[in-house]
């Protein structure tokens, strides 16, 4: 019990500190350009009971969960694909690169004078912002198996379904999970900057019309919730990545 204390003692001596200085720098400034954590948390508690918040963040949740699942379906099995055929990847990986490099908001305007408004469209910036990081991590990490582990695998016939499953799935795995993790913030980035230039609806609505207002406290409590929720999700896959890479420890 001392001993996990101790552990994550830092931890939360760090959330109090930032919490300490959040009140503190609000309570310093005005009302326009900042608010404390209290106002913050009160604001927030207001828009629950009131009913508004719950239906936006489900609006969300729809758009984060569907985009970033479906960047998943494709980044990883398309990064393991890759990998393994030398010739497709040195003739996807320079569009892979240009556009991993390429800022997604910019594209918006293109993804909405072809697929016009709706929910199709934001999932697509959503799958956008999220799917290559999870595709390079995975590229990376499949490279990085050794030849010898491979050639071990063929001395004992194993077949090409048998290769990916036993040896390239697990050897690849942590380094998904990194790719993983990293997609996390920016499906959430998508998600935000999908509901500010197309159809406005959930939690960037909510942003939207609190700034409109000069609601401060709506703006902080709702971007607060974003990233209570970015973490959250960071910190369960980086547990799914430990689970599964015990082998390699």
């Amino acid at each position: 019990m001392q001993a996990s204390l101790r552990r994550h003692a830092p931890f939360w001596i760090s959330i109090a500190v930032g919490l300490a200085i959040w009140e503190i720098a609000g309570r310093a400034s005005s009302a326009a350009f900042m608010v404390p954590f209290s106002t913050t948390m009160v604001r927030f508690w207001q828009l629950v009971t009131g009913g508004q918040f719950i239906v936006q963040f489900l609006d969300s949740a729809q758009l984060f969960l569907t985009g970033f699942a479906l960047s998943l379906l494709v980044g990883a099995p398309l990064g393991m694909l890759l990998a393994r055929v030398r010739v497709l990847r040195i003739g996807v990986e320079p569009y892979i690169m240009v556009l991993y490099a390429t800022p997604m908001v910019a594209l918006i305007p293109f993804i909405l004078s072809i697929m016009g408004f709706g929910f199709a469209p934001k999932v697509l910036v959503v799958f956008l912002f999220a799917v290559f990081p999870v595709l390079y991590n995975t590229v990376e990490g499949a490279r990085s198996i050794k030849p010898e582990l491979i050639e071990v695998a063929k001395s004992y016939r194993s077949s090409e379904w048998a290769l990916w499953r036993e040896v390239m799935l697990p050897y690849t795995l942590p380094y998904t999970m990194t790719g993983v993790r990293q997609s996390i913030g920016r499906a959430l980035v998508g998600m935000v900057a999908a509901e500010f230039f197309l159809s406005s609806t959930g939690l960037g609505q909510l942003i939207m019309g609190a700034s409109q207002n000069f609601d401060t406290g709506g703006v902080f409590a709702s971007i607060f919730v974003i990233g209570l929720i970015g973490v959250g999700l960071m910190r369960l896959g980086l547990a799914v990545e430990q689970h599964f890479a015990r082998w390699r420890q």
